[in-house]
């Protein structure tokens, strides 16, 4: 499945947050990779972010790593340099963009 996220990083922190996802731990990027997400893609456009995740299950994604402690600290982490954060609760499972159109 594939689902869209919006986030927002506070404008003093543009610079933290690009170097916060140079250096994404490798365990989360396993933990991510084994709750069977395929890809993730975030653009940003000013302080907008714009996530793209394609994966088996999302509310599985979230379930996954809702508890788990290094996502738990790259969490805590994100929430200083963002406005709006990604909802790892799985209460978040139905926050994605709804699809406007596809080609």
């Amino acid at each position: 499945m594939r689902v869209a996220l919006h986030t927002r990083v506070r404008a003093d922190r543009i610079d933290d947050y690009e170097a916060a996802h140079r250096a994404v731990p490798p365990e989360l990027v396993a933990a991510i990779r084994k709750a069977g997400v395929t890809s993730w893609t975030i653009w940003r456009s000013g302080c907008e972010l714009f996530h793209l995740i394609d994966c088996a299950d999302y509310a599985r994604l979230l379930a996954e790593l809702e508890t788990l402690p290094v996502n738990v600290a790259w969490q805590s982490k994100m929430a200083e340099l963002l406005d709006v954060a990604h909802d790892y609760s799985t209460s978040g499972a139905n926050a994605g963009l709804p699809a406007v159109w596809d080609l």
